[in-house]
């Protein structure tokens, strides 16, 4: 019913909060799936918490502001993805009041309304060893700063590979 990147993208996101990952995971969706705005709308979300952990409030800020604005053109398209789009709303509403006032970051939920979605993603998370809904590890150095210490050997030999083939 829903597509495996989503689905792990909820697991990361309220499981390990591994942000960075999320991010990752519905790019490539995004991508694949006409670049739907609903997508970009997540992967806003997910960006600003890794902002707002990090320590990058104006970043934070403007992720956030952004998902704010996009949601109120996509919430037929969030309410398809077992989300209340209200709650979401005020959530996002909320969390952009608290990095105004200088708020530290913040663990959140995505208010899933679909049960069978919930209990989808409660099921992967104990496949994969996962706590639901447990607070970001703030100790975890590469959980926090993951898009500087990750291994990008990958993304380089790909970036080579295409330059090669280039005609100059």
């Amino acid at each position: 019913m829903y597509p495996s990147a989503y689905l792990e993208y909820l697991y990361h996101f309220h499981a390990d909060r591994d942000y960075f990952e999320c991010h990752e995971l519905l790019e490539e969706h995004w991508k694949q799936d006409g670049k739907k705005h609903v997508w970009a709308l997540l992967i806003q979300i997910a960006v600003a918490l890794y902002h707002h952990r990090r320590g990058n409030i104006s970043g934070a800020k403007r992720m956030m502001q952004k998902a704010s604005t996009l949601l109120e053109q996509e919430k037929d398209a969030v309410r398809r993805l077992g989300l209340d789009e209200e709650k979401l709303a005020g959530l996002l509403k909320q969390y952009i009041k608290q990095i105004n006032e200088g708020k530290p970051y913040e663990s959140i939920a995505l208010p899933i309304n679909d049960e069978t979605l919930l209990q989808t993603c409660l099921a992967l998370c104990k496949q994969k060893g996962g706590v639901w809904g447990q607070k970001s590890d703030m100790a975890n150095e590469f959980l926090l700063h993951k898009h500087m210490l990750r291994d990008r050997s990958d993304v380089i030999a790909a970036r080579a590979a295409k330059k090669k083939r280039l005609p100059s």
